[in-house]
């Protein structure tokens, strides 16, 4: 396992990118005027021309040192929008906030119910729901690692509001409550056990179901964000789905596999898509003209959003997954040089620049 400093310096290398113009075809234009926004985050919204009558509506919640229009540009998530006539909101991180907009999905006062950064989105949906006629029944989120602890954080606090939800790279509920102990639970350290998970996630509302359907996606070769907590999430949710110790449905596909878990009803309640060669980020299909591979969206030849948007009813599909035979190169990896440090450093000055790169530290 890679040490403190070695495992975050690649998030203090791309945070200058932060400062790289948006994409000259950027299709976000700001939401404002939403609500108290105790959080103080900033909103982006996609409407496209052609919107359904009553359209789904997708948030979508980028990871450390992303922007909404650097995350949609390599996700694809409002072209896919244009396409199909679904609104997509995206809730973005402030340097005010967080120095290295990552969502602070580990300071208590940001994830609970009814306050900071977890009301202010509530907020942000709500106001996009009465603007556009937004179908409630048809609202779903996703986000990559600090905003797929955020996601969690939003179907956890707000179940009633989502359909189903997908994290990425992410973090269980509630694990965390200081920089340090968010570090830990990141490489695998610490995370609770299957009972104080489900009990964390019960506590977070006062929800008596239906419950979001979970789709939690994972690179096995993640060293930022550890594997095991991807098994933590799929635990923590079992739980409320009453599918604690059901049998799995296995479903292998080109260099990844699907594990789904059905409820009482044979739907699929929380699947988990974990891929054998992907490192830490988004995986995407750049050949499918939807998104392109950048710092932490990942060419994997499998398009996440794809396979939401399918699993979520927002385009027709026949295949679950769509499963792919061919391969004639690896997977998408970090690349080598953005694990290279930068020379030596004291003990206190690593960990320092380690927490606030990964921004857990200001």
């Amino acid at each position: 396992m890679r040490s403190m400093s070695d495992t975050l310096a690649r998030l203090a290398r791309l945070q200058a990118r932060q400062h790289e113009p948006a994409p000259s075809n950027a299709p976000l234009v700001e939401l404002d005027g939403f609500g108290s926004n105790p959080g103080r985050l900033q909103a982006r919204l996609h409407v496209p021309q052609a919107v359904a009558k009553h359209p789904a509506l997708v948030v979508v919640l980028h990871g450390c040192t992303q922007t909404a229009a650097t995350y949609d540009d390599g996700t694809g998530w409002s072209r896919l929008a244009d396409d199909h006539g679904f609104v997509v909101l995206y809730p973005q991180q402030t340097r005010q906030n967080n120095p290295h907009t990552c969502f602070n999905w580990f300071v208590p006062g940001n994830i609970r119910r009814g306050s900071g950064e977890a009301l202010s989105i509530r907020q942000m949906i709500d106001a996009v729901v009465k603007r556009h006629a937004i179908d409630e029944a048809r609202i779903f989120i996703t986000g990559l690692s600090a905003g797929g602890a955020m996601a969690n954080v939003m179907l956890a606090t707000y179940p009633e509001v989502f359909a189903a939800g997908a994290i990425i790279a992410g973090l269980p509920y509630g694990i965390a409550g200081t920089a340090s102990e968010a570090f830990d639970r990141m490489r695998g350290h610490g995370l609770p056990d299957a009972a104080r998970l489900q009990a964390i996630l019960r506590a977070a509302s006062s929800h008596q179901g239906p419950w979001p359907r979970i789709s939690v996606w994972h690179g096995a070769r993640d060293t930022t964000v550890v594997p095991a907590n991807a098994d933590a999430i799929v635990t923590q949710w079992q739980g409320v789905h009453g599918i604690d110790g059901a049998m799995a449905r296995h479903e292998a596909g080109d260099g990844y596999t699907v594990t789904s878990w059905m409820d009482a009803k044979g739907r699929v309640a929380v699947e988990h898509v974990a891929l054998a060669d992907l490192a830490h980020g988004t995986p995407i299909d750049a050949a499918d003209g939807y998104g392109k591979s950048g710092p932490y969206i990942l060419d994997a030849r499998l398009s996440s959003t794809l396979q939401m948007a399918r699993a979520w009813g927002l385009i027709p599909s026949n295949e679950r997954h769509g499963l792919r035979p061919r391969r004639t190169a690896p997977l998408a990896k970090e690349p080598d040089n953005v694990h290279k440090n930068d020379g030596p450093k004291s003990i206190q000055h690593v960990i320092e620049s380690a927490l606030r790169s990964a921004g857990l530290m200001k």
